[in-house]
């Protein structure tokens, strides 16, 4: 997971040199006013967000599959506690019976 993180933000990075290089040398317009340093971060998301999602799919693939394991792990844990919890509850109960 961290390193698709650090891919997709790598990829961003990138971006953000290209287009800043670009609004420097005059190629794209500058934002109004002070929005200029704005203007060059939106713009570089909007380009790296498709650029990512095709160049990075199979490490996004392996992530989702990481999250997945750790989800159905965690809900496992949950099952086993909740089944131990009710066969206490059910123990205690039938001892309160014959008490």
């Amino acid at each position: 997971m961290l390193r698709y993180t650090l891919m997709r933000l790598g990829i961003f990075v990138g971006c953000l040199v290209v287009v800043w290089g670009l609004v420097y040398a005059g190629v794209l317009p500058r934002g109004l006013g002070a929005s200029n340093g704005m203007w060059v971060v939106l713009l570089s998301l909007v380009i790296s967000a498709p650029i990512s999602f095709v160049a990075l799919r199979k490490e996004r693939d392996r992530a989702s599959i990481q999250v997945v394991q750790k989800v159905d792990r965690v809900k496992a844990n949950l099952e086993a506690n909740r089944t131990q919890e009710d066969s206490a509850d059910d123990a205690s109960r039938i001892q309160g019976q014959t008490s």
